[in-house]
């Protein structure tokens, strides 16, 4: 298992930006896909960006060309740059490994974001 802290949410006006890092323990974290997912009040868990070991990235729709996943293994960190910031942004997000479809590790605390109107 790969625990997870997820740092860097707050609070932000509509157009702003915030960097999110996550902080992985363990050694296979370089060999690993990561996805960046957030919760907002009342919806389900959904995948917000990911990068693959190669660092290859693909993204939601509904954040192409404002953030950017990017990963630094040697510090087991990866990072989501948020710009153009929107309301329906807020939510509580995490990260975790993927294969696929799944996550392979438990969900860390997250760190909130909240876009103000």
């Amino acid at each position: 298992q790969v625990q997870f802290v997820e740092s860097g949410g707050g609070l932000v006006q509509a157009g702003g930006s915030l960097r999110l890092s996550c902080a992985a323990s363990g050694s296979t974290f370089s060999t690993n896909a990561i996805g960046w997912y957030r919760r907002a009040p009342g919806k389900p868990r959904e995948l917000v960006a990911a990068i693959s070991s190669g660092g290859s990235t693909n993204y939601a729709d509904s954040v192409q060309g404002r953030f950017t996943i990017s990963r630094d293994n040697a510090k087991n960190t990866v990072y989501l740059q948020m710009n153009s910031l929107k309301p329906e942004d807020t939510a509580v997000y995490y990260c975790n490994r993927r294969l696929g479809s799944l996550v392979l590790d438990a969900w860390g605390q997250g760190t909130l974001v909240t876009v103000s109107s």
